[in-house]
């Protein structure tokens, strides 16, 4: 499993919530401790360079693994789509094709559940009327379309309810956010009033920084609506 570094420094549940899903499907999950960013802050905001060490020490952390599962579409996206290509920049192909294995070998969470082990059901409870903001990594790089919806509609007891608008972008962006925050705030109000029209308890994502975004704008107007990461819902059981 890469943890991300988003979900181990700041919502370290939802790796847990991970891990408890893969087991409960006959996964064993291993978390080398060798992992650390998949650089995808440093490319996007045009330091691609200084991106480099960091695929290097993340294909050799994860080399000999069967599948490498995220709980993160952007991160999947950063490893599918740009590691390959800053190792050809920095000249290495040997780097280049082995970052290549790497991205053939790992899956966004959903993706694995769905794609590769088959399973829509995973014995989730969750007894709330929830939303699903599709992130935008995951819906234009990833295109994991319906997978998400199909484990989520699996769930005992979830009332879930179409988001409008959903495939429009929640504003954070990463960097984006910071430096251009006028803008960034706009989509987020887009975004919370279309959560709101829902009346739904909890907003689903499959991004840890996407929920940050929206959550602290949620909270911010006390709307007493939660997020909850995928992997939180499908984590849940009758007894836990």
């Amino acid at each position: 499993m890469f943890v991300t570094c988003l979900v181990d420094g700041v919502v370290p549940r939802v790796a847990k919530a991970t891990v408890r899903v893969l087991e409960r499907v006959g996964v064993t999950v291993d978390m080398p401790f060798q992992q650390t960013c998949c650089g995808q802050m440093h490319v996007n905001t045009g330091y691609p360079r200084e991106a480099i060490p960091l695929v290097r020490n993340h294909v050799t952390a994860f080399e000999g693994y069967d599948a490498i599962v995220v709980p993160s579409g952007s991160c999947t996206a950063a490893i599918r789509h740009q590691h390959a290509d800053v190792a050809r920049l920095a000249g290495d192909s040997a780097l280049a094709a082995a970052a290549e294995a790497i991205a053939a070998r790992t899956w966004e969470l959903s993706e694995f559940l769905v794609d590769v082990l088959g399973v829509k059901d995973v014995g989730a409870y969750f007894p709330h009327r929830v939303t699903y903001h599709p992130t935008c990594h995951s819906l234009r790089l990833l295109r994991v379309g319906q997978r998400p919806l199909q484990l989520l509609r699996a769930v005992e007891g979830i009332d879930l309810v179409e988001l409008p608008d959903a495939e429009q972008c929640c504003g954070f962006g990463g960097t984006f956010a910071l430096k251009n925050p006028a803008v960034s705030s706009a989509m987020l109000a887009d975004k919370i009033a279309a959560v709101r029209r829902t009346g739904a308890e909890y907003t689903a994502a499959g991004d840890a920084s996407c929920l940050l975004h929206i959550g602290g704008g949620l909270a911010r107007l006390s709307t007493g609506i939660g997020t909850r990461h995928l992997a939180e819902i499908l984590a849940t059981t009758r007894s836990r």
